[in-house]
């Protein structure tokens, strides 16, 4: 992540952001951090004001990089959507991990997501203690503030308090709504004086095909046993525009025959269902009807094997 200025070709954008440049102009890098459904990428796509990130109940839903970015006046924050730190099991996980790492280690601002509703735990402190060790300024994000009374809050806020030497703590709730300008705030406070990184209005610089990827993968993961998730992965192979019309043909990649029947379903109703939900947010995010085209696919063992690894784009 450099700091110098992004083309828009292919990003997904947004009507233009007014900035101010009379003063201090700040712009920089920052993202969440936190252990499996803490709010991360809810949050992130909170702050954007669209998704540009999917989410899911399930561990280890986010795979790609992504970044989001937030016009402000005087000043422009890039929020850096990244995957969740965890024991690996498969070069796939130690892979997203050393990307992890790589990101922690150039951002200017981390915000460690800790929920409200649920007490400080070992991988809370495991990842407080692993921010020892970065140049990044750390603050703490209380999420899901309002799943809690105001007394349960006021306890938690002392405990987080207590974990690790934060610059600010900054209660919030993505779902609601609640504190997220002061927490972009306190935030930007911390970027560096900077030039402006991307072009006013851009909302990220992620490909709109990866965007529709991992759509699908969202859309695929609803509904699925525990163990299935980490196994699904999806590609966009083709787009075609014509006429107001999108033609997007993907494919659903798992790693054994069982799996392959579990994402199809009795008769293909769970495969007419994902088509559906992945379609609709496609068309949210496209701007054009869709017509989505889906194919399951068996890769076996593809998240320990190099070059399949490379080949759907990890």
């Amino acid at each position: 992540m450099t700091r110098e200025s992004h083309g828009s070709g292919g990003a997904v954008g947004a009507p233009r952001a007014r900035t101010e440049n009379d003063g201090v102009f700040r712009a920089g890098f920052a993202c969440f951090v936190g252990r499996p459904n803490a709010g991360k990428s809810t949050l992130t796509n909170a702050i954007i004001g669209q998704k540009i990130a999917i989410t899911s109940s399930k561990p280890q839903t986010t795979r790609h990089v992504i970044r989001g970015i937030v016009h402000k006046p005087g000043a422009q924050l890039v929020l850096v959507d990244t995957p969740g730190l965890h024991r690996p099991r498969t070069l796939l996980g130690q892979r997203l991990n050393d990307l992890v790492k790589e990101v922690w280690s150039e951002v200017d601002v981390i915000g460690v997501c800790l929920p409200a509703d649920e007490p400080i735990g070992r991988g809370d402190r495991f990842i407080a203690a692993e921010m020892d060790r970065l140049n990044a300024t750390v603050i703490a994000v209380v999420t899901k503030v309002d799943l809690v009374d105001s007394a349960t809050l006021a306890k938690h806020l002392v405990e987080v308090s207590e974990l690790h030497d934060f610059a600010e703590i900054v209660p919030v709730s993505a779902v609601a709504g609640e504190q997220l300008d002061v927490l972009t705030d306190v935030m930007v406070k911390y970027l560096p004086e900077s030039p402006q990184l991307y072009p006013d209005g851009m909302l990220t610089d992620e490909p709109e095909q990866v965007l529709m990827a991992e759509l699908i993968r969202e859309a695929t993961l609803e509904g699925v046993r525990d163990e299935l998730p980490h196994s699904i992965a999806v590609l966009v192979e083709e787009v075609l525009p014509e006429d107001g019309l999108t033609k997007v043909y993907a494919d659903i990649y798992v790693e054994r025959p069982s799996q392959k029947a579990i994402v199809i379903g009795a008769g293909g109703s769970r495969m007419k269902e994902v088509g559906t939900r992945a379609r609709r947010q496609i068309e949210e995010l496209l701007g054009t009807r869709v017509f989505l085209d889906l194919h399951v696919r068996v890769a076996k063992d593809w998240q320990r094997d190099p070059r399949q690894l490379r080949r759907l784009g990890f």
